[in-house]
């Protein structure tokens, strides 16, 4: 049986919009990915990159809300999220264009 996206806690029909670009409709196909994979290929398919998005994932996949994320969990997560970003989003520019990127000023692309 497929699941729809908004059937894991935190994730909403804009979230699953997102997914559905970068071909991924169902929840068992997001938990099989696991959060890093899954957002990765969020990156992938063109979204800019959100850290509150992707701990509301990690989150949510484990079964509980979003704002349940404190503390050195919260920072673990913070240096994965920049890890995954750096892998795809950040690829190609300048030290000037990530930190940019980073305060929301430059575009993907």
């Amino acid at each position: 049986m497929c699941s729809d996206i908004t059937t894991i806690p935190n994730l909403g029909p804009a979230t699953a919009a997102e997914f559905a670009k970068a071909g991924i409709t169902t929840a068992e196909e997001i938990r099989a990915l696991g959060a890093k994979e899954a957002y990765r290929r969020l990156l992938a398919a063109g979204t800019r990159p959100h850290f509150i998005g992707y701990y509301v994932l990690v989150m949510g996949l484990q079964g509980r809300p979003w704002n349940d994320c404190k503390g050195a969990e919260k920072a673990a997560l913070r240096k994965e999220f920049d890890a995954i970003k750096a892998e795809s989003f950040d690829v190609g520019r300048s030290e000037l264009e990530e930190f940019m990127n980073r305060i929301g000023l430059v575009k993907p692309g």
